[in-house]
């Protein structure tokens, strides 16, 4: 049996959904996407919120409508896809990591020892369906006059204490690439409820002009825009989002109930504080760093898990900032401890109940 890491949940329906565009004529972005971000912005429970043809991008776009230039630096968590950092690079700024807490989250404690008269913002991650306690962040950025910036990838839908990802900080980024919860192929959406900042949204995301047809630029902009294509998918997907959330949860309690007797690993858990909780990832925790070699038994086994993302400060794409003592490896004992015993699991929306048996089968049969 074979089982893959991941696959887009999508069918017949998103097929269908698309041909409306063709029929009215409506490809590009327009009324289609007025829609969607319509509907993103009450289920996240934001005031504004424009599209981006990424999660990247939205983050870009998200910071430069901050106000974060060359010379700034953003606090950033270790443990996080590569983007999050390289998204504050792309506008010259210096992304500076900090530690993470058992649950991958960011650490907030670790944050001080981060701090310069160069700290704009603090990007929070919520990372594999999980969140940080907002509540800490929210007073950290207070406290020290910093700009949030959260990056929602993967925490569409999750609200921390009854309020939603994306719309704590002054913005909220979200990514629809393939493998998300809710998927449009490629794209994005940057929440805020400020409107001043969701007036530069406009203008950056579209070519410094408000309104589409006019060659008199006001401001500078560029192209983040979408398609209508996309977003045909997209209101698809949010017509399937509670069956998606209803089988990954699922997901998570089938592996949950699986290991739950079983002394060798752990499936991380949720705080109280979530709810919803919607598992992006179902993610495994090995006991004596052998991830590794757990990941090889399985792939020898036909079973795809895919790794934790790399800790950033071992990435060597950014050894040119090495010589700063804030990046030293003694601060990041806990992310370095996660990725040598983390696996995510096979958790997509349309895994069988007999590949998730399956699943578990040859991750006991490692320890015999």
């Amino acid at each position: 049996m074979k089982v893959p890491q991941s696959m887009p949940h999508v069918g017949m329906e998103e097929y269908e959904a698309i041909k409306q565009c063709f029929e009215t004529n409506w490809i590009t972005e327009g009324p289609l996407a007025e829609e969607f971000s319509k509907k993103l912005c009450e289920m996240t429970g934001t005031k504004y919120g424009v599209l981006a043809p990424n999660g990247t991008l939205g983050l870009i776009l998200g910071l430069k409508a901050l106000g974060i230039k060359p010379g700034d630096e953003v606090i950033v968590p270790d443990s996080t896809f590569f983007a999050s950092a390289t998204s504050v690079e792309f506008l010259g700024a210096k992304p500076v990591f900090v530690d993470v807490c058992e649950d991958l989250q960011i650490n907030v404690e670790d944050c001080e020892r981060a701090l310069t008269e160069k700290t704009k913002a603090i990007m929070p991650v919520h990372l594999f369906g999980f969140t940080p306690d907002m509540g800490k962040v929210e007073q950290f950025a207070k406290k020290h006059n910093l700009l949030v910036i959260e990056d929602a990838a993967q925490g569409l839908g999750i609200k921390w204490n009854g309020k939603s990802c994306g719309s704590f900080g002054d913005i909220g980024s979200f990514s629809f690439f393939a493998d998300k919860t809710l998927t449009t192929c490629e794209g994005g959406f940057v929440t805020t409820n400020n409107e001043e900042i969701y007036d530069n949204l406009l203008f950056l995301r579209n070519q410094g002009r408000k309104d589409r047809g006019t060659f008199i630029h006001p401001k500078i902009g560029y192209n983040f825009r979408m398609t209508d294509i996309q977003c045909a998918i997209g209101l698809t997907q949010l017509k399937k989002f509670d069956s998606i959330v209803e089988k990954k949860n699922h997901i998570h309690k089938k592996y949950t109930e699986a290991f739950s007797d079983f002394e060798h690993v752990d499936i991380y858990q949720p705080p109280k504080e979530i709810d919803p909780f919607i598992p992006f990832r179902v993610i495994l925790k090995t006991k004596n760093n052998e991830a590794s070699q757990l990941m090889e038994h399985m792939r020898n086994n036909s079973v795809e898990p895919r790794m934790f993302f790399y800790p950033l400060h071992l990435q060597p794409a950014f050894a040119n900032w090495l010589d700063d003592p804030r990046y030293d490896r003694k601060h990041f004992p806990v992310a370095e401890k996660s990725y040598d015993n983390g696996i995510c699991l096979p958790s997509f929306v349309d895994i069988t109940d007999e590949q998730l048996n399956y699943t578990c089968e040859i991750i006991r049969n490692y320890y015999k």
